[in-house]
């Protein structure tokens, strides 16, 4: 808006002082206020001064933007900013006390490219800025602070964000091609091992999971070493998947590593493993932190000898003592909960051995050939014929008693029930329902005349295990806990779930969550309860579908890549223009060219890539770090 500027005034309210100015543009008035940097804005204006305003509109008993950006018309210094698409940085009130507000940022910055901008060097080869209609380095820097128009402002921030991906897509290049160039064990024994769990099974795989199993065959079987990551939702039968693996290489006379997050999840991993493994005389163990002294030296015992075939674990798998005779597998459990030095640890345990990473979360495909481009990726997209349905209810507080009153009637069927919350203990700074304070009253008032158990993840193990067994037992028949319930129960007479404070997790959470009901043959029941009711339509995705990827992309777009991040992108980010939802060909396009270049000149030695690898090494060089990692 251009407009005069008809009056200014320090105005005090019982708790501040700010600092208005009043512009009109002929058609009305609009009020621009300051309550940070007051002392420095105030002589910034004189009645009747023409400028130019720029922020974001409210109305509050009248129209008013709060610290916009602003331009004197008839400042001969600062035309520059006026009439043109105008770039906005972020300050505060001590950087705008000495002129370095955001029009000050843009002058300095303007200076600067005025004065490098031959001696910005563009580092594509001519053929990618060709295919990929890419304008010049140089060209892009200005226009991104200083563009002629919308359009070149596009080309500018398409370039930039080419940029982002493609060194990204450079470096998972160079890690698959260093995956492809070490040598893996060769498991190519087809034994009774594997034969009798298949033929013992009492249930028929998908063709999803047949599929699956066939592709790391195929890996274990090849002289390559195996870096896959299979993606399934949640009940898509994932864990027999790495049982009929593990069989593979155990047939082949080699260990198995199986790492965990959680003392709960490595519990269930290792009654199942034990389930199908003890009939065909391999020994599965169990390592986790608290363990007796005297067992876990005598397990450490049977790992150093392979006198224990499959070891599952925690955290503990990782410490030193821990050493395997002959690793030959290693499978990593909802692996994003681990970072770099995790899986460092445990790939040095072994020589060579191959590498099973699984995830119950789903990954929308952009995003995974972004940050799992090293890897080979294999999806179990369907569900077991026999797995019951859940149906999801987006509900207010108002229905809590009706939905207690539900939970009730299938209680007295026998059936069991979860209740989670967000935090266990209440707190002044959180408006929200603690696990334990509800469950003391649950448990005298609305379940009195039931066992209702209690477990949350600051418990100690060995309170935790009776309660989950007590649960297991039918002894009690509602769990009240935090989201440690997550992953690894399985409980299949479970058939109703109620989360409180819905709207506090992520859609891809709750969907992990509500995973944990309908496991049987009995359909499942899910109440979201709603603490806001501007959360409703995001909260109505979980009604609409059970489809782990379509809730995924759905909570890539409203909460962004942080859910799906962990300490192996970070460095990524550089610039903030990268848009993982909407960057989808960008990124195709990027990879396309980053493996393209890898596999013609893999060192980057070519001299037309050498700015290349020197923006690499010096850019990039802790994740660089990342390539000898995996």
């Amino acid at each position: 808006m251009i407009g005069k500027v008809i009056d200014f005034n320090f105005k005090k309210t019982f708790k501040r002082t700010f600092f208005e100015v009043l512009v009109s543009d002929g058609t009305g008035i609009i009020s621009c206020l300051w309550f940070n940097g007051v002392s420095w804005i105030s002589d910034k204006f004189e009645k009747e001064d023409t400028v130019a305003i720029f922020g974001k509109i409210e109305y509050r008993n009248g129209y008013s933007i709060i610290h916009p950006e602003f331009d004197k018309i008839d400042d001969s210094q600062n035309i520059n900013n006026t009439g043109v698409i105008v770039p906005v940085y972020p300050s505060t009130s001590e950087l705008k006390s000495v002129g370095l507000d955001s029009r000050g940022f843009r002058k300095i910055i303007l200076n600067a490219l005025d004065k490098t901008q031959n001696e910005l060097v563009e580092y594509y080869p001519n053929q990618i800025l060709k295919e990929e209609s890419l304008i010049f380095i140089n060209q892009a820097l200005r226009e991104i602070h200083d563009p002629k128009n919308s359009k070149s402002l596009a080309k500018a921030i398409h370039r930039i964000k080419f940029d982002e991906h493609f060194f990204f897509q450079i470096l998972m290049a160079l890690r698959k091609k260093k995956n492809k160039d070490c040598n893996g064990r060769i498991f190519s024994k087809k034994g009774a091992i594997v034969r009798n769990i298949y033929n013992n099974l009492n249930f028929e795989l998908t063709s999803s999971q047949i599929k699956v199993l066939k592709e790391i065959r195929s890996d274990l079987s090849s002289s390559k070493s195996m870096n896959r990551l299979l993606q399934g939702d949640v009940g898509c039968g994932k864990t027999i998947v790495a049982i009929l693996a593990s069989a593979i290489v155990s047939d082949n006379n080699a260990q198995v590593a199986v790492l965990a997050p959680t003392e709960i999840l490595a519990e269930q991993h290792y009654k199942s493993f034990k389930s199908h493994f003890s009939k065909v005389g391999i020994e599965v163990g169990l390592l986790i932190g608290k363990m007796k002294p005297k067992d876990k030296t005598e397990l450490l015992d049977k790992i150093s000898k392979s006198k224990v075939n499959i070891v599952i674990g925690t955290h503990a798998l990782l410490q030193e003592n821990v050493l395997f005779n002959d690793l030959g597998l290693i499978i990593i459990d909802e692996q994003h909960r681990f970072g770099v030095s995790h899986r460092k640890k445990i790939i040095e345990k072994g020589s060579n051995a191959d590498m099973l990473s699984m995830t119950a979360t789903p990954i929308p495909r952009t995003l995974a050939i972004t940050i799992h481009g090293d890897m080979d990726i294999s999806v179990i997209d369907e569900l077991p014929k026999n797995r019951a349905s859940v149906k999801t209810k987006v509900i207010s507080q108002l229905k809590i008693d009706s939905t207690y009153s539900f939970m009730i009637n299938e209680m007295k069927k026998n059936h069991q029930c979860f209740i989670v919350y967000p935090i266990i203990e209440e707190s002044e700074k959180l408006d929200l329902k603690a696990a334990m304070t509800s469950f003391e009253l649950l448990k005298n008032t609305v379940f009195k005349d039931f066992e209702i158990g209690y477990i949350d993840g600051r418990m100690k193990k060995e309170e935790r295990d009776l309660e989950m067994e007590r649960f297991l037992k039918k002894e009690t028949l509602c769990l009240v806990s935090t989201t440690v319930i997550e992953v690894g129960i399985d409980i299949p007479n479970a058939t109703v779930m109620l989360i409180e404070n819905a709207d506090r997790f992520g859609l891809s959470q709750l969907h992990q969550l509500r995973g944990r009901i309908g496991r049987g043959d009995k359909n499942g029941y899910c109440f979201l309860a709603k603490s806001k009711e501007d959360t409703t339509k995001r909260l109505k995705i979980l009604e609409q579908t059970s489809d782990g990827f379509i809730i995924a992309d759905e909570d890539l777009k409203i909460r962004g890549p942080g859910e799906f991040f962990g300490t192996r992108q970070h460095g990524y980010l550089k610039t903030g223009l990268a848009d993982f939802y909407n960057d989808g060909i960008i990124i195709r396009n990027a990879r396309s060219q980053a493996f393209k270049l890898i596999e013609n000149d893999p060192n980057l030695e070519n001299k037309e890539h050498s700015l290349i690898n020197g923006i690499l090494s010096e850019q990039y060089q802790s994740m660089l770090e990342l390539i000898n990692i995996g």
